[in-house]
């Protein structure tokens, strides 16, 4: 008996040392190879998501819009060009989030793009191995999102989807962009470079940013050095699906879109 509890005790403490610690963590459900190859039903719900963090993107079950999670809040962002605040059992295919706490805090100026972030992140975040979550306040000149629609079985592929997406600009609008910055290493596990999402501060507009301007504003960096990630082990399309094939060109022409 006291073999048994004392293993049982080990066990115990191994499992405990295999979760993720709270803060400067990256938590990931499922692959974007997976979303890429059409897996779009969801294996976990918004609230599993909230419990990880309480600053991050996405999308829903059956790819049915943009996901943002800003201050604990989830958004769901339709293509109708609507945003929704989606009951917390509502499952996702695919999100990145973390608990946000500001690392540094780098001025933008007037004028800076999406190309200008990117420059000015490898400038001010240097260390391409690391993870980081962007916040970006302020006032725009110009935005420019899109909104996946919601598919239905058999789905088709994300290339397929993005090519008839419902797109928006916004100009002189206030708001957030939330996304992260990763590194080359996860390639086929996350989008390389930054991911971005919209919100505006209204929450009536946003989206999967495709370009932007900024008339005024600042950015906040979040340096993570933890990566949880968690796959969907119930889900009967994510088992039957090859996630062999080098997806990354359909990747770098759904992100441009």
């Amino acid at each position: 008996m006291k073999r048994i509890f004392s293993l049982g005790i080990g066990l115990c403490l191994l499992l405990a040392s295999c979760a993720p610690p709270p803060g400067e963590t990256v938590f990931q459900t499922s692959t974007i190879v997976a979303l890429l190859a059409g897996v779009y039903d969801g294996d976990t719900s918004c609230g599993d998501l909230l419990e990880h963090g309480n600053f991050g993107i996405g999308t829903f079950d059956r790819l049915d819009g943009e996901m943002i999670i800003l201050d604990g809040d989830v958004y769901q962002i339709k293509a109708d060009g609507k945003v929704y605040q989606p009951d917390l059992s509502m499952k996702t295919p695919f999100a990145t989030v973390c608990l946000f706490e500001a690392d540094t805090h780098i001025p933008l100026n007037p004028g800076s793009d999406y190309e200008a972030i990117d420059n000015l992140l490898n400038t001010s975040a240097p260390n391409q191995n690391l993870f980081y979550a962007i916040k970006i306040t302020g006032e725009f000149k110009q935005m420019k999102t899109r909104r996946v629609p919601g598919q239905q079985k058999p789905y088709p592929p994300l290339k397929e989807v993005t090519r008839n997406q419902p797109e928006f600009e916004m100009d002189n609008v206030s708001g957030t962009i939330v996304g992260f910055r990763c590194p080359a290493y996860v390639k086929g596990i996350n989008v390389l470079g930054c991911h971005l999402h919209f919100i505006s501060d209204d929450r009536t507009r946003g989206g999967h940013i495709l370009s932007f301007e900024i008339a005024d504003g600042s950015c906040e960096v979040d340096v993570l050095d933890h990566y949880f990630l968690k796959l969907p082990a119930g889900t009967q399309e994510f088992a039957e699906t090859d996630l062999s094939k080098d997806r990354s060109p359909d990747l770098e022409d759904v992100e441009k879109r």
